[in-house]
């Protein structure tokens, strides 16, 4: 009887520890870049994405999806420790668009206490002349 109340009352305080830790959490410093005006000869331009785990566990990035084929996230894999800083780098591959305006977003989806948040890249192509 007494093993069954010291498991349970183990258990009990276990679990409150785990609970008491704060939840990885995601802090961007921008959600969105502005390429500005760019040639359609070169029409290849990146941007980097930085953010801290401001939470008290490890923070693994699941996925991060652009909205379109054009555009190709690439992220730290590695589980970033609390107060760390990781990094997402976007390329725009504007080849064969027609020249003008865009605007596309990248869902990042992570273990965070915010599971998904969505990043904006936008710009003007302008024809080559």
């Amino acid at each position: 009887m007494k093993k069954i109340v010291f498991a349970t009352l183990m258990l009990i305080c276990g679990m409150t520890a785990a609970m008491a830790q704060k939840p990885a959490e995601i802090k961007f410093d921008k959600l969105t870049h502005d390429f500005g005006t760019f040639s359609e000869k070169n029409p290849v331009v990146t941007c980097v994405f930085t953010y801290t785990n401001v939470g008290e566990l490890p923070l693994v990035i699941n996925q991060a999806v652009a909205s379109c084929g054009c555009t190709v996230p690439e992220y730290t894999k590695t589980p970033v420790k609390p107060g760390e800083k990781g990094q997402i780098k976007v390329t725009y591959n504007g080849t064969g668009k027609f020249p003008g305006h865009f605007k596309k977003s990248i869902t990042v989806r992570t273990n965070g206490e915010v599971e998904m948040t969505r990043l904006y890249i936008e710009g003007d192509m302008t024809e080559a002349k």
